[in-house]
């Protein structure tokens, strides 16, 4: 009688295992299934609800590094760097070589002006080897450095994006922003129209343009960049309104 029992009992602390079991791993995937669905709502511009998504999917996997990482991406987007930054480095203390997330924390720091911070990152993604997109730390790298007015090295970076990247907008925007910073006008709308031939539909470097006219007083080529600009962007965008003050006092 005492064996039935001790069978029952044993036999009711596997079932509970088995059902316990089967129930966490249901809940995992349906987070994972959750966090799917909110990257593809980061993709598609909408952060509010990839937000909400990804949160939930969070309270199971809390210890996921791309969905930390996801995360970080969602709060930078919504100019969340503080929260952003907890998430990069949460996913960083879970995978130290996820250099995506190492990326990222330093776009983080170059959103909060942490100038040294973001080197540091940049450096140590631009030294791996095995890094599919070299041309991105290295673009950022310039942008850290031409906000410490650092323009001769952050033009060294820009370069070196663009020597493997040659179209890669961010680069040749950084390098066009330095020869307006540094009054090398001439030069500056050398560089952009050769862009602009290869790249006819890129609004920030219509803008570019139009500063370099307004600095040497051609209004009218500068009205008609920055209604260029205007076509390009949609009109809720910054560099619509931008465009728009700009050709209202212009005008």
């Amino acid at each position: 009688m005492k064996n039935l029992i001790y069978l029952f009992f044993a036999f009711l602390f596997l079932t509970s295992c088995a059902s316990k079991n089967i129930n966490t791993e249901k809940k995992r995937k349906i987070a994972i299934a959750t966090q799917k669905l909110g990257q593809e709502y980061y993709n598609a511009g909408r952060y509010t609800v990839a937000l909400r998504n990804l949160l939930e999917a969070h309270k199971t996997l809390p210890d996921d590094p791309w969905l930390n990482n996801s995360l970080g991406l969602v709060y930078l987007a919504k100019d969340r760097p503080d929260l952003a930054e907890t998430h990069f480095k949460k996913a960083l203390d879970l995978k130290s070589d996820y250099t995506q997330a190492k990326n990222n924390l330093g776009a983080t720091y170059l959103k909060q002006k942490k100038w040294s911070l973001a080197i540091h990152c940049f450096e140590e993604i631009s030294g791996n080897l095995l890094y599919a997109t070299p041309e991105i730390p290295l673009s950022n790298l310039g942008w850290a450095y031409f906000h410490q007015k650092m323009y001769k090295t952050a033009k060294t970076y820009f370069e070196k994006s663009l020597e493997i990247r040659p179209d890669f907008l961010i680069a040749v925007h950084g390098l066009a922003s330095i020869y307006i910073e540094t009054e090398y006008y001439p030069d500056a709308i050398k560089f952009l129209h050769h862009a602009l031939e290869k790249n006819p539909g890129a609004a920030i470097l219509h803008s570019d343009l139009a500063k370099v006219y307004e600095a040497l007083k051609e209004f009218e080529k500068a009205k008609k960049s920055w209604g260029l600009v205007q076509k390009l962007v949609p009109e809720t965008s910054a560099l619509a309104r931008e465009a728009q003050k700009k050709l209202f006092n212009l005008n």
